[in-house]
């Protein structure tokens, strides 16, 4: 913590602490018996939200049976990536929770909140091929995590009218989080209940936003769990997950910050090391079947992967952007997502790393799963209907790293009855002589005219092979010399500077693109061509190829 922290949060007795508790437990008890809005607590089963929850379990075990009206939802993501040392815990605490809520007559309902097929970090980047998350291309955080929580709080909303949403969120976690914080008090309901932001008739309530780290800790290592759950193995496993052993200052997976030392998505690229991980192996012999896990996570998090991904953007299109290197101005290309030889390569190494753990992992996880069927099913749907590979390699990839048959569902989409298969994927590669571009195209036709195969009326079948030469006609020195053409074309015509438009046009490195054919009419059959007509001619020439 920083000393502007601690001049916030300055160390208090514990008697300072049980005062606190009592005055937010009564807090607790008004704010439940107000009304009938639903409470929904968000859970991560760290320290801090693992601290609310508790605190209101014994607000609302303080109330008489007949008040205890009001369901309290609890929901925890499971964002499929976690740490199977963490997962395990989870899935152990809401079970607990579950039963003893039953048993003690406690109104808590648990709920595992899972993202849609289509948004897991798998899907994503093994199927479509997003590259490892970066700050300038976070794909991860909204589609595992923050998108299925919202989902459940939308529900709620729409069957109840308004929720309260309660977090274990506290200003002394970091600086910038206590200036979002202040920042949403302004619009302050009563104390400590906050409007949402995101999310319409949703209030959040925050009750140990200003407690310290020391607060939180005294209070679970004091104060029995009342589900069941053992607080000094919470306390354990924190300092497990550090280097040092001492425990860190931020462990919240239900928040979309990433710290140097955390609990969260074993794949996550997001921090310069998996600490937590690498600890974890460090200081227990029995966690060392985890380093296959660490081993892909370090082979994703690399400093330059352009070798490893399309020239174009996952659209088809290059896409360029400027860059200052030693004081000097390029022009580069954005990478895409992976290619297929890496996105085959991502599929074998999760399937060997599930292979060797299950086989040496110690029976509460020898069962992990890193990648479910319904997964695979989805990513060979993307790999033969959006990526049109007909070679189908993920069923033989299956088989050769893991020993059995994949069991595919044929049901899930209608692209397994093909026509074509490796057999003519691989004449296919020969035909093309080594050339990617070209064999990329084929495949695509090829794969546009199958889809198109079995429909009475073939509506649109032109517009679907015209986008396959679109994205896919051009060598990549082609591509990118268009992409200068119409960047520079289009930069000189905004500024207004008709040499460089000229120059432009006149360049021989364009002379078959068809955008200076159309410029060059413009320009020759124009008797007084104004700058104004010559701008517009350009752009909409540009902007109709976008």
């Amino acid at each position: 913590m920083t000393e502007k922290q601690l001049s916030i949060f300055p160390p208090r007795t514990v008697q300072d602490l049980v005062e606190d508790i009592e005055k937010i437990t009564k807090e607790i008890q008004d704010l439940y018996c107000l009304d009938a809005i639903p409470w929904i607590i968000g859970v991560s089963w760290g320290k801090d939200s693992s601290t609310v929850l508790q605190i209101i379990w014994n607000a609302i075990a303080g109330l008489p049976a007949e008040k205890r009206t009001k369901i309290i939802h609890v929901i925890t993501t499971d964002t499929q990536v976690e740490n199977p040392i963490v997962s395990a815990w989870v899935r152990k605490s809401l079970e607990q929770l579950k039963v003893a809520a039953k048993e003690k007559d406690i109104p808590i309902e648990p709920n595992l909140l899972k993202p849609e097929v289509k948004d897991t970090f798998w899907v994503n980047l093994i199927g479509k091929g997003y590259p490892a998350p970066r700050n300038q291309f976070r794909w991860c955080t909204s589609r595992l995590k923050i998108n299925p929580a919202n989902e459940f709080i939308r529900k709620m909303v729409r069957a109840n009218g308004e929720t309260i949403l309660v977090l274990g969120t506290r200003k002394a976690e970091s600086t910038k989080r206590a200036t979002t914080m202040e920042k949403h008090q302004v619009g302050r309901v009563r104390d400590r209940l906050s409007p949402n932001a995101s999310l319409p008739n949703s209030l959040i309530y925050t009750p140990i936003e200003d407690w310290s780290n020391n607060d939180v800790w005294i209070y679970l290592n004091q104060w029995e769990n009342p589900w069941g759950q053992s607080n000094k193995e919470l306390f354990n496993m924190y300092r497990g997950a550090t280097a040092d052993n001492e425990c860190p200052l931020v462990v919240d997976t239900s928040t979309p910050s990433c710290g140097d030392s955390r609990f969260g998505c074993w794949v996550c690229t997001m921090v310069s090391k998996d600490k937590s991980m690498e600890a974890m192996i460090q200081n227990d012999e029995e966690k060392e079947w985890m380093q296959p896990l660490l081993d892909i996570r370090n082979e994703l998090d690399v400093e330059d992967d352009r070798d490893r991904r399309d020239f174009r953007r996952i659209w088809g299109e290059v896409q360029l952007f400027e860059r200052n290197v030693d004081g000097k101005i390029e022009v580069d290309n954005i990478p895409g997502p992976y290619t297929k030889e890496w996105r085959e390569h991502w599929l074998k190494r999760v399937l060997s790393a599930q292979t060797e753990i299950r086989k040496k992992s110690p029976k509460q996880v020898d069962e992990i799963t890193l990648i479910n069927s319904l997964e695979l099913n989805e990513i060979r749907r993307i790999w033969l209907e959006e990526k049109h590979e007909f070679d189908d390699s993920l069923p033989r990839i299956y088989k050769e790293v893991t020993g059995e048959s994949f069991d595919y569902d044929d049901t899930y989409y209608g692209t397994v009855n093909s026509l074509l298969g490796s057999d003519e994927w691989e004449v296919l590669e020969k035909v093309c002589n080594g050339d990617p571009m070209h064999l990329e195209l084929m495949a695509k036709l090829l794969g546009t005219e199958r889809q198109f195969y079995t429909m009475a009326r073939r509506k649109g079948i032109y517009d679907a092979l015209k986008k396959c030469f679109e994205s896919s006609s051009r060598s990549e020195k082609e591509a990118m010399d268009n992409a200068h053409y119409k960047r520079d074309l289009k930069k000189a015509a905004q500024e207004g500077d008709v040499a460089t438009v000229k120059e432009v046009i006149s360049n021989p490195n364009y002379k078959n693109n068809s955008k200076k054919t159309v410029a060059k009419n413009e320009l020759s059959n124009s008797k007084q061509l104004t700058w104004a007509s010559l701008k517009l001619s350009v752009d909409n020439n540009i902007d109709s190829d976008e």
